[in-house]
C-alpha cells in the first residue's frame, strides 16, 4: 500500500485506489488488490503471400505445366555453367515436379470433385429417394514416380533462382532462352480492385459467357464463374481460357439465367464479383 495524490498521475477509475484522507493505492501481494485484467491478443489477418509474376512465366496453367517440364529437362544441362550443385539442381527440379502435380493432377481432381459436391449439395437440398446419402469422398490422385511433396511456397524459390541466374552474370541469352526465361517482370494489379465483365450471346443450344482478362493475364490463374438459374447462384465452372460455353439444356419456356464472375489466384478469390448478367432462354 502507498499514499497517493490527484496530481501524482493515478487515475480516479483505478480499482486499487481509494481517496479519502490520506488516499492510498494497494499494492500487489494486499489484500483486497485487483490484478490487471489479461489483455487479448486479437490475431492478425493473414496476408497471402504475393509472388511478382513475370512475363516469361507462362499465363495459363496448362502452359504452366509445360514450361516446368522444359525446366526439368533443361536445368541439368546448364546446371554447372550456373554454378548449381547438385543439392540444388535436385531441388529445383523438385519443386518443379511438385508444381506439376498440384498443377495438373491434383487441381484438376479438386474441380471435379467442387462440381461433384455441388451436386451432392443440390440433391441433399432438393432431391428424392428413400435411400441415405453417401458423400463422395475427396481422394487425391497418386503422386508421380520420383515426386514428392516440398515446402510451400515452390514458384517463389523457382522465381528467386532465375533472379540469381541473372545477377550472376552467368545466365547468356542462349541459355535464357533455352530454359524459357526471356522477359522481364511487370508489376503487379491492384488485387481489391478486379472484376470481370462478363458479356452473354445464346444459339439454341449454348449460351455463350464472354470474358478476358483485363490486361492482368500474367498475375491470374482462372475465373470463378457462377449461374442463377431461377434457384439461386450455382457454381458453373473454373475457366482458364476466356470466352465459357454454358451447354446446360435451355428450358421449354422463356425464363431468365443470371450469370457473374470473380477472378481467381491458386485457389483464392481476388478483387470483386462481376456485375450479374442476364439472358432469356427457352423458345
Amino acid at each position: 500500500m502507498k499514499i497517493i495524490t490527484h496530481d501524482s498521475g493515478f487515475k480516479l477509475d483505478d480499482p486499487n485506489s481509494y481517496w479519502g484522507n490520506p488516499s492510498y493505492q494497494l499494492e500487489p501481494g494486499d489484500p483486497g488488490y485487483v490484478p490487471p485484467p489479461v489483455p487479448i491478443n486479437q490475431p492478425q489477418p493473414k496476408r497471402r503471400s504475393k509472388v511478382k509474376h513475370n512475363t516469361w512465366y507462362p499465363m495459363r496453367q496448362g502452359d504452366q505445366v509445360n514450361w516446368h517440364v522444359t525446366w526439368i529437362n533443361k536445368l541439368p544441362n546448364w546446371a554447372t555453367a550456373l554454378g548449381l550443385s547438385p543439392a540444388q539442381l535436385a531441388a529445383a527440379i523438385a519443386d518443379s515436379m511438385w508444381l506439376i502435380y498440384v498443377l495438373q493432377a491434383w487441381l484438376g481432381a479438386v474441380r471435379t470433385f467442387s462440381l461433384g459436391a455441388t451436386d451432392s449439395l443440390t440433391e441433399a437440398q432438393t432431391g428424392t429417394g428413400n435411400a441415405p446419402m453417401v458423400l463422395p469422398p475427396f481422394v487425391a490422385p497418386a503422386l508421380p514416380t520420383g515426386g514428392t511433396p516440398v515446402n510451400p511456397g515452390a514458384l517463389a524459390r523457382t522465381f528467386a533462382l532465375v533472379q540469381q541466374f541473372r545477377d550472376s552474370g552467368k545466365l547468356t541469352e542462349a541459355m535464357a532462352s533455352d530454359l524459357g526465361l526471356t522477359g522481364s517482370e511487370a508489376s503487379e494489379p491492384d488485387y481489391a480492385s478486379l472484376a470481370p465483365v462478363l458479356k452473354l450471346s445464346k444459339t439454341p443450344t449454348v449460351v455463350n459467357v464472354g470474358w478476358t482478362w483485363g490486361g492482368n493475364a500474367s498475375f491470374l490463374d482462372m475465373i470463378e464463374l457462377q449461374v442463377d438459374r431461377g434457384t439461386g447462384w450455382q457454381q458453373l465452372a473454373f475457366d482458364t481460357t476466356p470466352g465459357y460455353q454454358d451447354s446446360f439444356t435451355q428450358p421449354a419456356t422463356a425464363a431468365q439465367w443470371k450469370y457473374r464472375g470473380i477472378y481467381r489466384v491458386g485457389d483464392q478469390q481476388v478483387g470483386q464479383w462481376s456485375p450479374a448478367v442476364s439472358i432469356m432462354v427457352g423458345p
